[in-house]
């Protein structure tokens, strides 16, 4: 038994080489505007908005977006992901357009997200 070498597996991880790439494009990945959907209860849902550059004013911008789509907002600090804008609302294609129109964003930075 003692002229066998055993060897273990040691712990493989599939998505090392995944993360590790995006580590390093970790800047680029950054670029995008994400615009989400979440369903609250019933048929009640809220359109999130992150990712805007932080020279922006979000305070204003929601101010505009509110007045354009009649619905109501606000602008929550996550630890995470920093400031969101949150949306009353399914709001996603208004935002987009809303941001490209505007030019807070180009169109091929907009990621929208859902259903």
């Amino acid at each position: 038994m003692s002229d066998l070498d055993v060897q273990l597996p040691s712990a493989f991880d599939p998505f090392a080489e995944a993360n590790a790439e995006d580590s390093s494009v970790g800047a680029g990945s950054k670029d995008y505007v994400h615009v989400r959907i979440q369903q609250r209860n019933g048929r009640k849902s809220l359109t999130t908005v992150q990712g805007l550059k932080k020279e922006y004013s979000y305070n204003k911008i929601l101010k505009d977006l509110k007045k354009e789509f009649c619905c109501n907002g606000t602008v929550v600090q996550d630890p995470e992901l920093g400031q969101v804008i949150q949306l009353q609302g399914d709001q996603r294609k208004n935002v987009a357009t809303f941001l490209v129109q505007a030019g807070i964003a180009k169109k091929e930075s907009i990621k929208i997200h859902g259903f």
